[in-house]
């Protein structure tokens, strides 16, 4: 960290984030840097309806207690919360291999998507941008989705065009309870 804030201190970066860091580490790091009075900007974690240990594990917690982003990567659960698989159809690439398409992983997730798309038809919205609204609407949080297409990264970016009810979110919540990791 003493050398990401000389860096910044030269002029040669404007902010500094990590990634995979815990909670102990990013206390660590945001308390170096502060005793040079540079901000911690953001910690990439993995984090998604389906993939909650931000929540447990304390990363979540100590972003929100020290002002830092929560860059979630895998938002989409590896494309689970598109809607697009369906059990006994797993993605074709590496992409099949990922856990939630092991075992009866997708089979398990089916009742979270069911309740994306349902949501979503009230707002004429994807499970997709439903579930990036969902992480958007939580404190400190920005999801990072992937794109293949233009149209994906349009389609992305409706996720900030409506808002969930509390009543919404709550149901998600114990919707995913099953994927808590």
């Amino acid at each position: 960290m003493g050398f990401m804030a000389d860096a910044v201190e030269a002029g040669k970066v404007r902010a500094i984030g990590v990634s995979d860091y815990s909670a102990e580490q990013l206390r660590i790091a945001h308390a170096v840097l502060a005793e040079r009075g540079i901000p911690l900007a953001s910690n990439q974690v993995e984090y998604s309806l389906l993939h909650r240990a931000p929540e447990v594990n304390g990363v979540l917690g100590a972003c929100r207690e020290l002002g830092i982003t929560l860059i979630a990567y895998q938002p989409l659960a590896q494309g689970v919360l598109t809607g697009k698989y369906q059990p006994g159809d797993r993605p074709k690439g590496i992409r099949r291999f990922g856990r939630y398409y092991r075992g009866d992983g997708l089979k398990k997730a089916q009742p979270v998507v069911a309740l994306l798309r349902e949501i979503g038809e009230g707002y004429s919205k994807t499970p997709a941008q439903v579930a990036l609204r969902w992480l958007i609407e939580r404190e400190h949080v920005l999801p990072i989705p992937g794109a293949k297409t233009g149209r994906q990264a349009a389609g992305n970016a409706e996720a900030l065009s409506f808002s969930l009810a509390g009543a919404e979110t709550d149901a998600l919540d114990r919707a995913a309870t099953a994927w808590r990791m």
